[in-house]
């Protein structure tokens, strides 16, 4: 034991009376230097003593769609790293088409007997779901915290990109770069995100003098995906759009391909905006031009909620809105334009440039 005190001293450049108030627990030592010794222990390859052992606070359940989109394991790692510090642990459950469903997670969570529930992008977001189901979560009590998405009746706090602004935004964007044929292709409309965004795309639209008519024509409702996002850019490119809006990333990148098994060239023929920024979209072929959700902002906003209302400090019930970011990449370009010799291809946006909303 005398070799053990006398390394362990050593390695934290402390004295063994130091070390043994530590090991033993003991008042009398500052933090940073019961820190030192911890350090040195877990270098050492030494096994802290039990009453040393950082113990866990308890569960925490994260459910989230499926993992096939980027934009999902970064909110899942985010909310792991803002849980870790508080002495709680993520519980993940991932759903794939035809697996386990949101409610059979849930009931497996609370049989572990979870702290609170963190739900991303879930049912709450489907105008069509009961949403009873989260009333019945609240009433036990148990704490939830909902990531985009809203449902009214629900006492939880709610965290959201603001979709209509994001949709704005990109809208703005194209206009910008003189595109008057802008199209919109998003999810099922009976989610809320996709909702917003049809709003949000539909009030920059009028700004620019776009008939309801036009509107329609201009607005495709496809499957979320690459492959649902090809099929309506297909669509919309048999109507003469120059610019798409896309309601996530994948979808950007399935108009991206429609757009090249046409012979197109983005951004010369064709310009394109995504949605999310989700991980690798800056080293596409060309670099995708997206709104950026706050990823890191929301999901820290979402643990201090959860570990609030788990210690009883509830957040007001009520939804928190971030603003999402433009950022502008290669895949948007100036509006060709027309001439005596026809049509004349601009010089691209630039790259890599970030817009703050």
């Amino acid at each position: 034991m005398r070799a053990r005190l006398s390394d362990i001293a050593q390695q934290a450049e402390v004295s063994e009376a130091t070390v043994s108030r530590v090991l033993n627990d003991r008042p009398g030592v500052a933090p940073e230097t019961r820190q030192a010794v911890l350090t040195a222990l877990d270098v050492l390859g030494y096994e802290r003593p039990a009453r040393l052992r950082k113990r866990s606070a308890g569960l925490v359940g994260l459910v989230v769609p499926e993992l096939d989109n980027p934009i999902f394991p970064a909110f899942a790692q985010i909310i792991e790293s803002a849980l870790a510090p508080t002495g709680y642990t993520p519980v993940l459950c991932t759903q794939t088409p035809g697996g386990v469903r949101e409610d059979e997670y849930v009931e497996m969570l609370l049989d572990r007997q979870v702290s609170g529930i963190i739900f991303v992008s879930g049912l709450h977001a489907d105008t069509a779901a009961d949403h009873d189901r989260y009333r019945a979560l609240t009433a036990r009590p148990l704490p939830v915290v909902m990531i985009n998405g809203y449902a009214s009746g629900i006492q939880a706090p709610f965290v959201s990109c603001d979709d209509r602004e994001a949709a704005e935004l990109a809208v703005a964007h194209l206009a910008a770069l003189g595109h008057r044929r802008i199209g919109l292709i998003t999810g099922p409309d009976r989610f809320v995100p996709v909702q917003r965004k049809v709003t949000g795309y539909k009030a920059a639209m009028k700004r620019l003098d776009v008939s309801d008519a036009e509107l329609a024509e201009l607005t495709e409702l496809s499957l979320f995906g690459v492959e649902g996002g090809e099929a309506a850019a297909a669509r919309l490119l048999d109507r003469g759009v120059t610019g798409i809006v896309c309601g996530s990333d994948l979808m950007a990148l399935g108009a991206i391909r429609a757009a090249r098994q046409r012979g197109l060239s983005v951004p010369d023929d064709l310009s394109v905006v995504g949605y999310d920024d989700s991980p690798l979209m800056a080293f596409t072929d060309p670099p995708l031009t997206t709104m950026r959700q706050p990823v890191a902002a929301m999901a820290v906003a979402a643990v201090r909620a959860m570990v609030d209302e788990i210690n009883g400090h509830a957040a007001p019930h009520s939804e928190y809105l971030f603003r999402p970011e433009l950022v502008v990449r290669g895949s948007t370009a100036v509006a060709r334009t027309a001439s005596a010799d026809g049509p004349r291809r601009q010089r691209p946006a630039p790259s890599a440039l970030a817009v703050s909303a």
